[in-house]
């Protein structure tokens, strides 16, 4: 599996109301529709989307960001950058939990500073932009990622709330 993976299953959750097609899931991830194609087949031979590549298989997802992801695609807080606000700093969470430090995917025109988290792949900070859901998603991902034990039970609630 690759980190974008988890996010192109992600964006077919939260886009299931609506008919999708590959061009869609391409343009609104800034992905290209080749990367698309191979990540739903990777998902399917992981056992996270079935054959017609349409349906996430809620559970197992839920199951591998719950217990795989922070050891597949972990990350280590960086320098001291300006960026859009991740983990416990995204604004749903700020309110949750006290923290001095900041945790920004780099973006020189971001509205905080903070330690640097890569995101699960580079274009992601453009489609958060768009999608303020998949923005909350993802930063609870980054939760688990670097997150000590409450933020994680936290996140992980959210998480559920969406996936299952």
């Amino acid at each position: 599996m690759r980190p974008q993976d988890v996010v192109i299953l992600i964006k077919i959750l939260i886009s299931q109301d609506q008919a999708w097609q590959y061009r869609d899931l391409a343009s609104s991830l800034f992905l290209s529709i080749s990367e698309i194609s191979g990540s739903l087949s990777r998902s399917h031979i992981s056992g996270l989307i079935d054959e017609s590549k349409r349906r996430v298989h809620r559970q197992s997802l839920m199951e591998f960001i719950r217990y795989g992801l922070h050891y597949v695609f972990p990350d280590l807080p960086g320098t001291m950058v300006t960026g859009i606000p991740t983990a416990h700093s995204h604004p749903f969470f700020a309110g949750k939990f006290k923290s001095e430090i900041n945790y920004v995917w780099l973006d020189e025109n971001g509205p905080v500073r903070g330690l640097q988290l890569h995101p699960l792949y580079p274009s992601v900070i453009k489609a958060v932009r768009k999608d303020e859901l998949l923005y909350k998603i993802l930063a609870s991902i980054d939760i688990i990622r670097v997150g000590r034990t409450r933020e994680m039970k936290v996140a992980i609630e959210e998480l559920q709330k969406v996936i299952l």
